[in-house]
């Protein structure tokens, strides 16, 4: 089922369990180096995903998946695959997987995933994804192309790779449109913050965000799980971070670290998700009105 690439790696790794394809460097018009660099930092940091916890998330993250969009017979691409959680829950599901990302995490997502006979993994960008367009029956990329410069753009050369009658899975920051004024300070705050953080040397950043965890994350967090256990489960679910209220402390950290250690991050409204997604060239669009926003998959449709 899988195909050739369609032009030559530059060196090809064996990490532990699976070969790493190495491809040319993207031409740099649409990705941000540094955040690339930061994300595969992080992942060598948090990769401990059990296979509960991924199972768990995996139903959250793709509840609008169906057999039609992802099955035996699907050749799939997880484009900016990090530790590689997303391509394992979805690997006895699919045919075959290719699972690529610019970062070293190619290397965490290794470990990760472990021997499997229905993956190949590859470090590319979006700007360089090493197979011919109209190649696959599904393509996802779960919290990656708000972190890239033109997000319209690189979520157009994604869905190029996808086949007429394919599916494309996307997962975007939202921007807190159905929130009130409250939510909306509070993210600013945390914007102001981040662009602060995200430019401290790698060791005090970790550090830094592991405080937020403990001292902002947490109180918020066992305030809403205080609520739930005396039956006030509406009260929680208007708390900010109430999608971490059932959250193990290890992805709050992780969490943390990856919304305040990164200098790119864009957020958009459902309507702005619907409108890019029908630029790439999607059709049956389905984004979901339940926990993460935005989560959203469409059928290519020319």
């Amino acid at each position: 089922m899988k195909k050739n690439f369609n032009q030559s790696t530059t060196r090809i790794v064996s990490a532990g369990f699976n070969e790493i394809h190495c491809f040319d460097e993207s031409d740099g018009k649409n990705i941000d180096q540094s955040v690339v660099d930061s994300f595969g930092e992080e992942w060598a940091k948090f990769h401990e995903f059990d296979d509960i916890e991924i199972d768990r998330l995996g139903k959250m993250y793709f509840d609008i998946i169906n057999d039609k969009m992802v099955n035996k017979n699907t050749y799939a691409i997880d484009i900016g695959c990090g530790t590689g959680r997303w391509s394992k829950y979805l690997l006895d599901k699919v045919g075959f997987m290719e699972a690529v990302d610019p970062s070293d995490a190619v290397f965490v997502a290794d470990k990760l995933i472990g021997p499997a006979n229905n993956i190949r993994l590859s470090k590319a960008s979006t700007d360089n994804i090493p197979f011919n367009d109209e190649t696959f029956d599904f393509a996802m990329s779960v919290g990656v192309l708000h972190h890239i410069p033109d997000t319209q753009k690189a979520m157009n050369d994604c869905v190029k790779k996808v086949k007429t009658g394919g599916y494309f899975y996307v997962y975007l920051y939202y921007d807190l449109e159905n929130k009130g004024f409250i939510f909306k300070t509070i993210l600013k705050i945390v914007t102001a913050m981040r662009k602060l953080i995200s430019s401290l040397p790698a060791i005090i950043k970790k550090i830094v965000c592991d405080f937020i965890a403990v001292s902002v994350y947490m109180p918020v967090i066992l305030t809403g799980r205080l609520l739930i256990n005396l039956g006030l489960s509406k009260m929680a679910n208007k708390l900010p971070l109430n999608m971490y209220q059932n959250q193990p402390f290890y992805i709050i950290r992780n969490d943390a670290l990856d919304r305040f250690g990164t200098s790119l991050e864009q957020r958009f409204s459902r309507r702005e998700v619907q409108s890019m997604m029908e630029n790439a060239g999607l059709s049956e669009i389905i984004i979901a009105t339940t926990l993460p926003y935005w989560h959203a998959v469409g059928k290519r449709e020319k």
